[in-house]
């Protein structure tokens, strides 16, 4: 289990609140965004310590990827983790997904995507799907600015989790710190951004040509029923298992074992502290660090007060 250094960026949105809840040291402006396991060529995480430190993942996936990933046939590195803080409304927006990646912009993936809520403030709300009926109706919605009927507003709390396949409207509202689990794709096709300037006093760009092609009309909402096991020390909950990722809390207790894996994993802390040991090595476990575990890297024992949440690819 090796630890990752994270990387931040500034939005128009973002704001300071990881400072406080992860105690990062950020830079300045308003960040609204960590990156803390990155493989895309805008941002990527190194190895703080281990026998890779200072590397990449992405170079780890070109030259060891068997023996510290998995036998996986896909090009590039598939998953993408951060924190998110928005104090504003991020652009109304969709994805699009693998083939329509490869298709229209020459990239290996598209975005699936999926949202755990840390901290969300009174009457924080985000947008998730549409009531539209043809494209048709997208195109005169985007056209209109007619959002506030067509867009379906939900009410969020912390502790709760959306799945976002490519293909769905939404906007994440202010107020609210996140963890995202995506694929390894920055592709964003803004439907509608608040009229908001960019840097350049300009409107920002939009991309509602291809967002309307995109898009899953009519939409196709998604129901959470996630799995959970007790077990000794604690309760792992399997949260989401699609293609893509799949995607367990584990919330420990006691004296709690991470099992040996046939793959690799992302290990993100998102709240208590605790501690993984194996043999005699003993590896602080705080909100907010992110860890790389290799595949077959043995039993890790966890112990403390700690919720962390696992991220994977599996294999067909």
């Amino acid at each position: 289990m090796y630890a990752i250094q994270p990387i931040f960026k500034e939005r128009i949105w973002g704001g300071r609140r990881l400072e406080a809840l992860f105690q990062f040291e950020l830079p300045e402006g308003q960040i609204g965004e960590c990156w803390t396991a990155s493989a895309h060529a805008s941002g990527r995480t190194h190895f703080l310590d281990g026998p890779d430190q200072g590397k990449t993942l992405d170079e780890l996936w070109q030259t060891k990827r068997t023996e510290l990933f998995g036998d996986y046939l896909l090009d590039a590195f598939p998953l993408h983790v951060k924190f998110l803080d928005s104090s504003a409304y991020l652009s109304v927006q969709v994805h699009p997904n693998d083939e329509e990646a490869r298709r229209l912009e020459g990239e290996p993936y598209g975005k699936n995507e999926c949202w755990y809520i840390l901290e969300a403030a009174p009457e924080a709300e985000i947008i998730l799907g549409h009531n539209l009926q043809s494209r048709d109706a997208l195109f005169r919605c985007a056209q209109e600015k007619d959002w506030e009927t067509s867009l379906r507003h939900q009410k969020v709390k912390p502790g709760e989790f959306y799945y976002i396949p490519s293909g769905t409207i939404h906007a994440l509202g202010p107020g609210i710190v996140l963890l995202e689990i995506q694929q390894m794709s920055d592709r964003t096709y803004r439907l509608y951004d608040y009229d908001r300037l960019g840097d350049d006093g300009k409107p920002r760009e939009l991309h509602v040509e291809k967002a309307i092609a995109v898009t899953t009309i009519p939409d196709e909402p998604w129901t959470n029923q996630p799995e959970t096991i007790i077990k000794e020390g604690g309760i792992m909950t399997k949260l989401l298992q699609v293609p893509s990722f799949t995607v367990i809390r584990h919330e420990v207790t006691g004296r709690y074992t991470l099992q040996d894996h046939p793959v690799f994993r992302l290990l993100t802390v998102i709240e208590g502290k605790g501690e993984a040991r194996q043999g005699k090595r003993v590896i602080p476990l705080q909100k907010g660090k992110q860890f790389f575990v290799p595949r077959r890297a043995g039993d890790y024992e966890i112990a403390g007060s700690v919720t962390f949440v696992t991220s994977e690819v599996f294999l067909d």
